[in-house]
């Protein structure tokens, strides 16, 4: 209803969005890859599927596959060659490393690709202190279980996050969940061949301490001591859980062999083999570096993203649990107002005030009559006066609007130029006779009873300004059924709870009622934000007015009927509340009722209808994130919590607003389609607010709800 700007919206941000998306789903991926498959699997059993060749299951425990036949080493006597599975741990690898370095010991260490990313620093450490490093894939995976592609990629993942952290690639590789060399099933042994085919040389091992049980120290060091001085490669671990025992026991089983005459090395000098340890290319160096950084910046915003997610669930909570309550002190408070019979009305005697009607009308053919025919056609018992204001339409608005003056003697058409609604209205004000006024859209149809209802709560002398009760007519699709839904749960429990704090920020164009007194305190409507319903209201608060909601007022509106309309309104809709919110922050600091609406009204509409709506969608990326890659029951319960809690609010607020419960099976959907739109709305509208882009006025086109011969507003169903 203004002129219409002819500068386009900004749409770069749309572009950066969806890379943000993309980033943060590929951060999530990878971190969810990285540490959800991570971990000891319970269930590894390859009895019934063969063994390896007799050469490889009666031979050493180290073997090269590289040349296509298997060739198997040992260690020599009295030479123990130290492996450690699993790491590096930030707690328990520096506590193994601290005991070797004291013993003069050096060791391999078998690692988890996804740890080095994480702890590199450690691995630098191993290395510097004379320590070798071998492969034990990315994740942990069984090889054995996995194709051939898959093992190429954890092996040369591993390889990156060697070179990225210390700048080597390794030729050593322990499979998950292998152990000595007759115990290597046929299944694994064709994954060591696709290893050696790799370049690997596979580490197996003699002693098998199966510390990860915790068996006590005594235990895993009789399991780590060969026999008879012979030589052996022992398997110890220094992560998956608590290495207390694996760090005593290294400690006593260094100082017990090393008296016998054992040296202990790593695994590769142990051998005789040439180092394992080989220089990184510069290509592995950069991409290494690449996807370590990616992998800790992905773990860091998966832990801000599972805190965000705790904030906004547990604030979301409160809300649910607050309007509810709120409301119930709402109605307790309204209601036992008696609502018939003799009332206190501004003038003496009881007898309602006149009430001046203004309807601000551009392009409005098509509802304008059904809207003036319910002002008409009402129950008020004082004189009513209806002004249709023309806003240089270019319709047949003014057509219809003579038409309605000619037959009706309290209805006055006035035409304008075209200077949008707040001038319109401002307009319709300045020619009203009376000083109760209404303003209603052009959309809009009353019920009979409405504007005796609407006007009532202004016996207070307090009062300033009354919120009706809107309520959507077109509500047959499933587009109408959900904003049905937010009418009444949203809005009309918010304005509540507003109602009962003071601090009511938005009286709706739909429908309202003001004291011209009021009115002329703030200097009638600004133009100087989209939202000039909610300016308006946000003035006349800080004025020091009340502010109130009538829910006995009652409003039928035509609600956008598409996608594409619903967006143009919303996106004004938040545009104009987040201008009018800057424009009314001193509130905050102000003294009296003004400062008392600014802190407790700006602060609940900053968090709830824009950081939370903004987060939103991150949230719900970390829900689908948990639910495949955290533990899907937890976050699947507290969906079913939330969604039980949403329902039981809107149960309780269709039933205070007399509507049917039927709607509620597309609520389901509501919390999937629709909210997704409405949180877009507002990082629209957000981004449209910092850019400093003046958003033009969206025209939203009407389907005729209330044309002549549609039924009466009382008659449409819920």
């Amino acid at each position: 209803m203004a002129r219409r700007d002819r500068r386009r919206d900004p749409r770069g941000h749309w572009i950066l969005l969806f890379l943000g998306a993309v980033t943060l789903v590929a951060g999530l991926l990878l971190t969810g890859y990285a540490h959800n498959v991570v971990g000891e699997s319970t269930q590894h059993n390859y009895a019934k599927s063969g063994s390896a060749p007799s050469a490889v299951a009666d031979g050493g425990p180290v073997v090269n596959l590289s040349g296509g036949e298997p060739k198997s080493i040992r260690t020599p006597r009295r030479t123990i060659a130290l492996t450690f599975d699993d790491g590096p741990d930030p707690r328990w690898t520096p506590r193994i490393l601290d005991v070797l370095r004291r013993h003069g010991a050096h060791a391999t260490f078998f690692v988890i690709g996804a740890r080095v990313a994480d702890h590199p620093a450690i691995v630098k450490r191993a290395i510097r202190e004379g320590n070798e490093i071998g492969s034990h894939t990315y994740t942990h995976i069984d090889m054995a279980s996995s194709p051939p592609w898959r093992i190429r990629f954890e092996l040369g993942l591993t390889q990156r996050a060697l070179a990225g952290a210390a700048g080597i690639n390794t030729r050593l590789l322990r499979m998950p969940y292998s152990s000595v060399p007759d115990g290597l099933s046929a299944p694994e042994y064709r994954a060591a061949q696709e290893a050696g085919r790799q370049g690997y040389v596979v580490a197996l091992t003699d002693q098998d301490t199966e510390d990860w049980r915790r068996p006590g120290v005594e235990k895993i060091i009789q399991a780590a001591t060969p026999t008879k001085g012979a030589g052996a490669v022992v398997m110890m671990h220094d992560s998956g859980g608590d290495r207390a025992q694996t760090v005593q026991a290294l400690d006593a089983l260094l100082t017990r062999l090393s008296a016998k005459g054992y040296r202990f090395t790593t695994l590769s000098q142990a051998t005789r083999l040439p180092s394992t340890d080989v220089p990184a290319s510069t290509f592995d160096k950069v991409t290494g570096t690449a996807l370590t950084a990616a992998q800790r910046w992905s773990d860091l915003w998966a832990g801000w993203f599972g805190i965000l997610f705790a904030i906004a669930g547990a604030l979301t909570t409160l809300r649910l649990l607050a309007l509810p309550l709120f409301a119930h002190v709402h109605v307790r408070r309204v209601r036992r107002r008696p609502r018939r019979g003799p009332s206190p009305w501004l003038t003496a005697g009881g007898v309602p005030p006149p009430v001046s009607v203004i309807v601000p009308a551009y392009n409005e053919e098509v509802g304008l009559a059904a809207t003036v025919r319910s002002l008409v056609n009402t129950t008020y018992p004082s004189p009513i006066e209806v002004l249709i204001v023309d806003d240089g339409s270019t319709d047949d608005t003014p057509v219809i609007g003579d038409r309605l003056q000619r037959e009706f003697r309290n209805v006055r058409l006035i035409c304008r130029p075209n200077g949008g609604k707040p001038a319109a209205l401002n307009t319709g004000i300045a020619q009203a006779s009376h000083d109760v006024l209404v303003l209603v859209d052009g959309d809009t149809v009353f019920q009979r009873d409405t504007i005796g209802n609407l006007v009532r709560p202004l016996v207070d002398r307090r009062v300033g300004a009354v919120s009706g009760n809107t309520k959507v007519a077109n509500r047959k699709g499933l587009i109408g059924r959900w904003q049905h839904l937010e009418y009444v749960i949203g809005f009309n429990l918010d304005r509540r709870m507003f109602d009962v704090l003071e601090c009511m920020p938005t009286v709706p164009g739909a429908i309202g009622a003001f004291r011209r007194q009021a009115l002329a305190s703030v200097g009638g409507l600004s133009t100087e934000t989209l939202a000039e319903d909610t300016d308006l209201t946000m003035a006349i608060c800080r004025a020091g007015w009340r502010v109130v909601y009538e829910e006995t007022a009652v409003a039928w509106t035509e609600a956008p009927s598409s996608l594409r309309q619903l967006w143009k309104q919303r996106y004004r809709w938040c545009y104009g509340t987040l201008q009018s919110m800057w424009k009314h922050k001193r509130a905050l600091v102000e003294r009296g009722r003004s400062g008392r609406f600014g802190r407790r009204c700006l602060p609940y509409l900053a968090l709830f209808q824009v950081a939370l709506p903004c987060l939103a969608p991150v949230v719900d990326v970390f829900a689908l994130y948990g639910i495949f890659v955290l533990d899907p029951l937890t976050v699947a319960g507290s969906w079913v919590l939330f969604t039980v809690a949403q329902a039981a609010a809107a149960m309780y607020a269709l039933r205070l607003d007399g509507e049917r419960l039927t709607t509620l099976w597309v609520m389901p959907f509501q919390q999937i389609v629709y909210r997704q739109l409405m949180y877009l709305v507002v990082i629209q509208s957000l981004v449209t607010a910092v850019l400093g882009a003046r958003l033009r006025w969206h025209v939203i086109r009407r389907t005729g709800t209330f044309s002549e011969g549609d039924p009466l507003p009382s008659q449409v169903g819920a």
